[in-house]
């Protein structure tokens, strides 16, 4: 089955039917999959931390071992309560997306636990994928793809994340500061936080655009953001000079990454605004491009086109998530990321 709409999307979510006993929750925006999966995966338990009850599986996982996903679908809860499976995919590996479909089949016809839940959380699949149709296609399953939040969509999350800290934004406001907000789930909570502690949490108080603009003037990782702007523009010397002048100034390198990607998500909307029509100006100005960098950011969207964007999307969440996980050294991940970026940039002519 396909769920398509928000609406539908958002109450299948916090109150899933009975007979749906797998999703395959899918798009770009690995923080925007997990935000909705995790959501899914509370209706279950609401510990998903539960040894018990629950198994969170990788792609690695199930191809070292290529009975661990049925085992861990027929498993029987010891405690009580529904079994959770969430397995997190980091790559789309042919031979794991067939055998994810064949278990996904079996699963939903219940011929596992039946009372188990199967959440699988992947990056972008293709409508070739076996996973996906063979979500879509079930009656036991759901298959849901995660797009780029629309600005009312944008919108209405700031103003419910604003309330519920008993703070706001004027309307025009609230329109400023969604123009400047990345397209990216878990960037976009980041500066709405980040926004609730600039007017105080719990002070009632309404924020209007002067005083936004003031908050938007304070740019902490500037030299951060600097790095970001010479690396889509080619200029890996420059880039490094700008991560590292950071760096020694105390940013870290998980700031770095979410610079990058937030200057990345720029691109993409001065893209998709053109693409829809729009001028290049007005693009710019919708994308959040502050008036200093139009010029350059404008230069770079013309060789910057919506598909290199996307390969570099992958190597942003690669490196996002092992600054975050391993034991490489952080600045080493975010250099290497730059100089990738940098020489994207120079193949393309910038």
């Amino acid at each position: 089955m396909i769920l398509a709409k928000r609406p539908e999307i958002d109450r299948f979510l916090s109150r899933p039917e009975p007979g749906i006993r797998a999703a395959v929750i899918h798009g770009k925006d690995r923080s925007g999959v997990a935000e909705r999966a995790t959501t899914l995966c509370k209706t279950v338990t609401p510990d998903l931390n539960d040894p018990f009850n629950v198994t969170l599986l990788t792609d690695t996982d199930i191809d070292a071992d290529d009975g661990r996903l049925e085992d861990a679908l027929t498993a029987m809860s010891l405690m009580g309560g529904r079994r959770l499976v969430r397995i997190r995919l980091g790559n789309e590996k042919a031979s794991t997306d067939k055998a994810l479909a064949a278990a996904l089949k079996i699963h939903a016809d219940g011929g596992y636990n039946p009372d188990a839940m199967l959440v699988i959380e992947a990056g972008g699949l293709g409508r070739d994928s076996a996973l996906r149709k063979a979500a879509e296609a079930s009656k036991g399953a759901v298959g849901i793809a995660c797009y780029e939040d629309e600005t009312g969509d944008v919108a209405r999350m700031t103003r419910e994340a604003l309330a519920a800290e008993k703070v706001s934004l004027s309307s025009d406001a609230l329109d400023r500061f969604v123009s400047r907000l990345p397209r990216e789930r878990g960037l976009m909570r980041q500066e709405i936080e980040r926004l609730i502690l600039y007017i105080g949490p719990g002070s009632g108080i309404q924020l209007g655009l002067d005083d936004l603009e003031a908050h938007l003037g304070v740019e902490p990782d500037a030299s951060l953001q600097d790095a970001a702007l010479q690396a889509f523009g080619g200029k890996a010397a420059a880039a490094q000079s700008g991560l590292r002048r950071a760096l020694a100034e105390g940013e870290s390198s998980v700031v770095a990454v979410r610079q990058v990607s937030i200057h990345l998500g720029k691109l993409r909307r001065i893209n998709i605004l053109q693409n829809a029509g729009a001028g290049a100006k007005e693009a710019a100005k919708a994308a959040g491009v502050f008036w200093k960098q139009e010029a350059e950011m404008l230069r770079q969207a013309r060789a910057w086109r919506l598909p290199e964007l996307d390969q570099v999307l992958e190597s942003v969440n690669s490196a996002d998530l092992a600054t975050r996980t391993t034991g490489m050294p952080e600045a080493l991940i975010v250099e290497r990321l730059l100089l990738e970026i940098s020489a994207r940039a120079r193949r393309m002519g910038l």
